[in-house]
């Protein structure tokens, strides 16, 4: 009898392997090449110019996160979520906006929050925040956009989650936030090595360093690439798009230039440390202050990473109230921070 079973298609196998972040990089530089070739070698050095003037900042957050993830030191996080519910929100938003936590590690995290009975307000505030700030994304958005504008992101995804967590606690035996979880959410995540235990001498142990040197080998590969390919679109964007276009849409001060960034912000968001490049250039192109607040905020928090972790665990209009919290946040922060600076 013959064999049906189905083998993996070679082509799809080397497919699969394939970094898609690098092919795109080098499928761009080749249609420069075969239209512009005088501008290819303009962009790439522009491209390294700018990579390497944040490769200091990139360094120091890799180095960061192999520490925290070597020492055990996410364990101090553990407590944020006991107590008081006003309390559990303050907390829950600002360990989402100061913590590690990558999008692929709140899924478990917060399932076994909500399992262990944490209040979906406090969750709701965790995940709002998660996806807007962490030690990595600070130093590449100072690096990038300056300390100001990091400072400045990082307080917004405080309070987004805070004003986030309010809303639902105020509106919990509503029926958008009443029975909101799935009957089988998903309980696991890419990031499946367990926390350790606390201890800061890391290096003493064979075992936390492996675990320090997988982690800032990891993350250095995954920013580096993404930087890379964010600065290459970069360049694209100052060469072939016309100032005026950029500064016409999404320039100037009031209210319209803040509420197109937020919702254009949401679907065409990459992620956290790709976003602060082209943001750099939109700036350099006449986007507003305000502008680009709104962009990454509302981008932040519906990028895909994110907003899985969020449709994963609860029902579709929980899903939508976390979309309508973000992007009415993002608004507000595109407000207040076209307003200050």
């Amino acid at each position: 009898m013959a064999d049906l079973t189905q083998h993996p298609s070679p082509i799809r196998d080397i497919w699969a392997r394939i970094d898609k972040v690098l092919l795109t990089g080098l499928a761009i530089v080749a249609v420069i090449y075969a239209f512009d070739r005088p501008n290819t070698v303009p962009t790439v050095m522009e491209t390294g110019e700018h990579f390497f003037e944040t490769l200091p900042y990139v360094l120091f957050a890799v180095l960061a996160i192999g520490v925290m993830k070597a020492s055990g030191s996410e364990r101090l996080l553990d407590g944020a979520f006991q107590g008081r519910e006003l309390r559990m929100i303050v907390f829950g938003a600002l360990v989402g906006g100061l913590s590690p936590f990558c999008s692929c590690q709140v899924i478990p995290f917060v399932a076994a929050l909500l399992a262990a009975g944490a209040p979906l307000s406090a969750v709701m505030a965790f995940w709002l925040a998660s996806p807007l700030m962490d030690p990595a994304m600070f130093a590449i958005t100072a690096g990038g956009l300056g300390f100001d504008f990091a400072i400045a992101k990082t307080a917004a995804a405080v309070a987004l989650g805070i004003a986030g967590g309010f809303v639902v606690m105020t509106l919990a035996k509503s029926p958008i936030f009443n029975d909101p979880l799935k009957a089988n959410g998903i309980t696991g995540g890419c990031c499946g090595a367990k926390k350790l235990t606390l201890n800061w001498t890391f290096w003493t142990e064979a075992s936390r360093r492996a675990v320090f040197g997988e982690a800032v080998w990891s993350n250095l590969l995954f920013l580096g690439k993404w930087l890379a390919l964010a600065y290459l679109l970069q360049a694209l964007l100052i060469h072939y798009v016309p100032a005026e276009l950029i500064a016409g849409v999404i320039g100037g001060d009031g209210l319209g230039p803040i509420l197109i960034a937020a919702l254009v912000g949401a679907p065409a968001y990459l992620n956290g440390y790709a976003a602060v490049p082209l943001i750099e250039g939109l700036l350099t192109q006449g986007m507003s202050q305000g502008a680009a607040m709104a962009f990454v905020i509302a981008g932040g928090v519906s990028c895909i990473p994110a907003a899985v972790a969020v449709w994963a665990l609860v029902k579709p209009r929980v899903f939508v109230a976390y979309l309508g919290l973000a992007i009415a946040g993002a608004i507000l922060a595109g407000m207040a921070w076209g307003a200050f600076a």
